[in-house]
């Protein structure tokens, strides 16, 4: 039995590790939660999303917060660099001609001098060539050549989140910050679809684009009974989960520069106010697009599976406990973690991780909270980030490494996000468009006192370009 007269909007969110449903009240806070394992299902044809799978858990968990709330909106965030190739016809299964690839499939790879011929520069994409599947085009090009019949006969080809818009409306929709995500697929200077997508004869399999915040109807009559949904519960368009944390600032921050970092699997800086002239793709730096169509200078690293694997690597576990003390034991002690533990992102894709020094009796957790730490900075200077740093996500977990964010960023305010679900408000904010007014709370990061942080970053800069 659903609560009193007000109505509530339900988030599905798909990250690359969890898959997650909130509901959320008037004032954007997660009141009911649900998550999952986001799976890889590593079968033929290739390793792919659990999308059956994914599907169920929402049924599931979308009915149980049906009978408790009466939810009035719908919307969807997920992570980038994902695609579903569908036949709208196809409305009784999963309407899926091809499984949706998984971008960590290197298999694709194999393909990449005939891709580097077709795909456009980074001067006008500012997409960086990427690994695996990272570049959406290059997924693209790969199922092209592979699976050409499958491929011809997609009567669409949908950003993750509108796929699942579609699942639940029928509406065929394209997003920019979904669209616009190191895709290789839209062209800042033209504002338009690249000329990657005429090589792959697949102009007009893209929908028309569509803001996030598109009302895209009702969800559909069977959906609605089945789930106990209202039959008016309407659903929207959604946004790519990164672009989602950064929509909050974007619309509360006013002309104020602004650095956010949306930390989880990737930890991904965006900072307003940036010109995407002095991004370096060889760097992993690349513009996104926000939700209101403004590109946004970025720089990424894989933090949350970088922190894990240097964990694992010294036999540590990533919520062990550790002291400032025992930062100020691994500086003193001159041990270092040096890039890249990912498999080939971020600014040192090229160098093999690796540890330098004694470990002794201190935890490999604070090592790993070096390590991001020295990467964040590292990576705000070279976005030349001004004005205020945000921290949402993972990072709030650990509050030594946002402190010593801020002891780095010497003059710069560094700011920890209250609010751990980020990503799930800024697409809540969408089914509301205008109407109500966003509210960011946040604290101060608490600045570390640890010495010698400058002599053991420039050790580190000196060890990595050794290597």
């Amino acid at each position: 039995m659903t609560t009193s007269n007000q109505t509530y909007t339900l988030v599905m969110d798909i990250g690359k590790t969890h898959v997650k449903v909130h509901v959320l009240d008037t004032g954007y806070n997660s009141i009911f939660s649900k998550h999952m394992s986001n799976t890889v299902l590593n079968k033929p044809p290739y390793p792919c999303a659990d999308v059956d799978g994914i599907w169920q858990f929402f049924q599931i968990a979308i009915k149980e917060a049906a009978a408790k709330y009466a939810i009035s909106g719908i919307s969807i965030t997920t992570h980038g660099a994902t695609a579903a190739l569908i036949d709208r016809a196809e409305t009784n299964g999963n309407g899926l001609v091809l499984p949706v690839l998984d971008y960590e499939y290197t298999e694709i790879n194999v393909l990449d001098a005939s891709y580097s011929s077709v795909r456009p520069d980074f001067a006008s994409t500012y997409s960086p060539s990427l690994p695996a599947g990272l570049n959406l085009g290059r997924q693209l090009h790969w199922l092209s050549q592979s699976f050409n019949h499958e491929f011809t006969q997609a009567t669409d080809i949908l950003m993750y989140p509108q796929y699942w818009v579609w699942r639940l409306t029928g509406y065929l929709a394209s997003e920019i910050t979904s669209l616009g995500c190191h895709t290789d697929l839209w062209d800042l200077n033209e504002n338009g679809l690249s000329s990657l997508v005429d090589h792959l004869a697949c102009r007009d399999k893209f929908p028309a684009l569509k803001p996030a915040w598109q009302c895209c109807g009702a969800i559909k009559p069977e959906l609605s009974q089945a789930l106990g949904l209202s039959p008016d519960c309407q659903v929207y368009s959604g946004l790519h989960d990164s672009n989602a944390s950064f929509l909050r600032y974007r619309l509360t921050q006013g002309d104020k520069p602004f650095t956010v970092i949306s930390s989880g699997t990737w930890t991904i800086l965006m900072a307003s106010q940036v010109s995407v002239k002095n991004l370096e793709p060889t760097k992993d730096m690349l513009a996104n697009i926000d939700a209101l169509g403004t590109p946004i200078a970025c720089a990424r690293f894989m933090g949350g599976r970088e922190f894990a694997a240097i964990c694992d690597l010294t036999g540590a576990k990533v919520d062990d406990a550790f002291t400032e003390a025992d930062l100020q034991t691994l500086i003193d002690s001159n041990v270092f973690a040096l890039p890249d533990f990912s498999g080939g992102s971020g600014p040192f894709s090229q160098s093999q991780g690796q540890v330098v020094g004694e470990l002794t009796t201190i935890t490999g957790a604070a090592l790993a909270t070096l390590y991001c730490a020295y990467m964040v900075d590292y990576q705000l200077s070279l976005l030349e980030a001004k004005g205020d740093i945000y921290i949402e996500g993972a990072f709030l977990k650990n509050p030594l490494l946002c402190g010593l964010i801020k002891q780095l960023r010497n003059g710069q305010a560094v700011h920890l996000s209250r609010d751990d679900t980020g990503t799930v408000a800024g697409t809540a904010c969408l089914t509301q468009w205008g109407a109500n007014a966003l509210n960011v709370e946040s604290s101060s990061a608490n600045e570390t006192r640890l010495q010698g942080l400058d002599q053991y970053k420039a050790t580190w800069l000196a060890l990595i370009a050794d290597a």
